[in-house]
């Protein structure tokens, strides 16, 4: 049997678009291919945005950013020493990218210059840290990533 170019360009069309349905109905199916939003809701964390990268600015311009000390009793998160630690009132939120179940936020509430995130709540793996502080009415915010690691 032969086939003429108008038979084949057909066939072609019709391999090529099997071929590509065949990966896309396959990617939406795999679970690893999980494409979910990083927070629920993100449109409305986004317009809180420059509010963030504003007290941001505040941690690096006026030298109060904070720091972080790994312990056999967990992550220190410590505040600067020059800074009345009654006047510090904020929120720690922990954010695990691999598994948002293990997610957790702890007030700021201090009796020293620093605060003890504890390691039964921190399984080794990578962490954001997400810090947002006020003190004498200004916002601050710290965030960094950390690949935590238990030492046992």
């Amino acid at each position: 049997m032969k086939i003429n170019w108008g038979t084949g360009i057909v066939l072609a069309f019709i391999g090529f678009i099997s071929f590509i349905l065949f990966f896309v109905v396959r990617m939406s199916m795999d679970n690893k291919a999980n494409h979910d939003l990083v927070t629920e809701n993100y449109y409305g964390a986004e317009l809180g945005y420059q509010d963030e990268i504003d007290a941001e600015n505040n941690s690096r311009t006026k030298e109060v950013d904070l720091t972080l000390e790994t312990t056999d009793k967990g992550i220190k998160v410590v505040f600067p020493n020059n800074l009345s630690i009654e006047n510090i009132k904020g929120t720690v939120s922990l954010y695990r990218p691999s598994n948002k179940h293990l997610d957790f936020d702890l007030p700021v509430s201090l009796s020293q210059d620093y605060l003890l995130i504890p390691d039964n709540r921190l399984l080794d793996g990578r962490w954001d840290i997400k810090v947002s502080w006020e003190y004498n009415g200004e916002a601050y915010l710290f965030k960094k990533k950390i690949t935590y690691r238990q030492d046992k």
